[in-house]
C-alpha cells in the first residue's frame, strides 16, 4: 500500500498476437537474464525456471519473429552458450519504451481509479 492507504496498482504491458503468440514482462526478463549470463539455462534459473520451460519459451520467440531474438551454441570443446541478436536487443528496448509510454499516458486515469478504491 502507498503512503496514502490505498493499493498501488501494476500496469502490466503484454501484446498478444492473434492466433498465437504474445510478448510480456516475463518473456522480455528472460531475454534481459540471457544477455547477462550468456545462457539460456543459465536465464531461466534467474527466474527459478527450468532449462526446458526457458529454451520452449525463447523457441518460440524466435518463431514468431522474422529474425531469431538468441541464438544458441550446442556444448562442445568450448562449451555451449546463448546471445540476444542485435534483433532481440532491439526487442528488449522497444517493449520497455513501450511500456513507458503507456505507463505516461495512462497515469491520470490510474490515479483517478486509485483515488476511487475503497479503504
Amino acid at each position: 500500500m502507498s503512503a496514502a492507504g490505498k493499493r498501488e496498482p501494476k500496469l502490466i504491458f503484454r501484446l498478444q498476437f492473434e492466433p498465437e503468440g504474445r510478448i510480456g514482462r516475463g518473456k522480455i526478463a528472460l531475454l534481459t537474464h540471457i544477455r547477462e549470463t550468456g545462457s539460456i539455462s543459465a536465464g531461466g534459473r534467474a527466474m527459478d525456471m527450468s532449462y526446458r520451460r526457458a529454451w520452449l519459451l525463447v523457441d518460440e520467440m524466435n518463431r514468431l519473429f522474422r529474425e531469431p531474438v538468441v541464438e544458441s551454441q550446442r556444448g562442445g570443446k568450448q562449451g555451449g552458450g546463448a546471445v540476444v541478436t542485435p534483433f532481440g536487443e532491439a526487442l528488449i528496448a522497444h517493449y520497455h519504451a513501450m511500456e513507458e509510454k503507456a505507463q505516461a499516458a495512462l497515469s491520470d486515469d490510474i490515479d483517478w481509479i486509485i483515488g476511487n478504491l475503497a479503504e
